[in-house]
């Protein structure tokens, strides 16, 4: 059995995955699951507030945009959460500080489920999504941590498929449960899930110190670090693309393709789908050439995007469409990959960082379409919205790797610069 030294100083944990085949050890599958289930609750919960806008306005007697803006809560309690907790539990062991994040993120969505009103609801979403980025950030540097250092990111892809396979699996579940019983029976699934999930990381998890010397100060230090904003930098630009496009997918289905209402969900199935896979390969790829997958990846976003101009029109093509949109988060473990090599001590504030990059590409991704569409330039121009984005993304790429060249390779951490 091979042992891995220290990821970033974490106390020298040996690696539960022989070398030929990390994904089969069976040590290593009950901590990949149940940290999965842990990002299926919190996918659930982020995603499914999305359909069950109309029964909120009505519950709360308020406007549909107006309850819109428990999604903006959450958002932003990711984008606050994350940095905070990840710097205020730097030393915490991570099996604990893991359970605690994922209880806390049960106990927001049950009170949310109980929310007398508008604004106690907008409180409780936001205090429901600090934990989530902090938790995936962790949640990543463990995956990491028990596998050999060429596969790390598939360890990384491997742990978010229970976030991809919210979108195929828990949203549509949730969904159905609210609009049968209520809006708050789907916080209530969510809760439950996120208990039980904390019940199985708690048992399946090893004994993980955090790395000795971890602290606030030390975690802080990431933020001198120009890689670090540049890695964060390109997933916030870049990634926004895929989210300028798909916030606006089911009018764009609708009014320009001509589906039925009825017809939506099948093709929103499709893109997770394509996120599943997505995930997968990109997570491969990145394992084989980490820096070829982020550029690659970035490139791909462009294509696809555009490609809504032409397949919008026609339901086969703009479903095959949806479903190669959704592989875009390919992105997505190849940075995380990448946030680990550059981020030196600092791993955990780091890590919890790229989640609030990827919320910030939501928010930004979302505006920027929604101003495309109000100037008048029709739903497909989100697809011009999210390949300018994709570019942009390119942008800080390129500046990425000219600041490398011209400061010197990145300090890896040690696992990193054994691969």
């Amino acid at each position: 059995m091979l042992h891995c030294s220290k990821i970033a100083g974490m106390s020298a944990a040996p690696s539960l995955a022989p070398a030929g085949d990390a994904a089969t050890s069976p040590a290593f599958r009950p901590t990949v699951w149940a940290l999965g289930l842990g990002g299926f609750a919190i996918g659930t919960g982020e995603f499914v507030i999305m359909g069950l806008l109309p029964e909120v306005a009505t519950s709360l007697a308020v406007t549909i945009p107006q309850a819109g803006h428990v999604i903006s809560a959450y958002a932003l309690g990711v984008v606050v959460g994350a940095p905070l907790l990840a710097i205020l539990t730097a030393h915490w062991p991570r099996r604990t500080l893991l359970v605690v994040l994922m209880v806390l993120f049960g106990l927001g969505n049950l009170a949310s489920a109980a929310a007398p009103g508008y604004w106690s609801l907008n409180l409780l979403r936001f205090i429901a999504g600090m934990p989530h980025g902090t938790y995936f950030g962790v949640a990543s540097l463990v995956a990491a941590s028990l596998v050999p250092p060429g596969r790390r990111a598939q360890a990384v892809g491997l742990m978010m498929l229970g976030l991809t396979g919210a979108t195929l699996i828990g949203v549509p579940m949730a969904a159905w449960l609210g609009q049968h019983w209520g809006w708050r029976s789907a916080f209530v699934l969510v809760g439950v899930i996120a208990l039980l999930a904390s019940a199985m990381i708690h048992r399946a998890l090893p004994d993980l110190r955090a790395p000795e010397g971890a602290g606030p100060l030390r975690e802080l230090a990431a933020l001198k670090n120009p890689q670090v904003w540049l890695t964060l930098g390109i997933g916030a630009i870049g990634f926004g693309g895929m989210f300028a496009v798909f916030s606006y997918i089911k009018p764009t289905l609708i009014e320009v393709t001509g589906l039925s209402l009825g017809a939506v969900p099948l093709v929103l199935a499709l893109f997770g789908v394509g996120m599943i896979a997505g995930n997968l390969v990109g997570a491969r790829l990145a394992d084989k050439a980490l820096l070829p997958t982020i550029g690659g990846t970035l490139v791909w976003s462009a294509l696809v995007l555009l490609l809504m101009l032409v397949t919008a029109p026609y339901a086969a093509a703009v479903s095959l469409n949806v479903l190669l949109v959704g592989t875009v988060v390919a992105l997505a473990p190849a940075l995380q990959i990448r946030l680990m090599d550059v981020a030196g001590d600092a791993q955990a504030l780091a890590a919890a960082l790229n989640h609030s990059a990827f919320n910030l590409a939501n928010a930004l991704g979302a505006w920027l379409g929604g101003l495309a569409i109000a100037a008048g330039l029709g739903w497909t121009s989100t697809g011009w919205v999210g390949a300018l984005l994709a570019v942009g993304g390119m942008v800080v790429f390129a500046a990425s790797i000219w600041q490398q060249r011209r400061g010197g390779k990145p300090r890896l951490p040690v696992a990193a610069s054994q691969a």
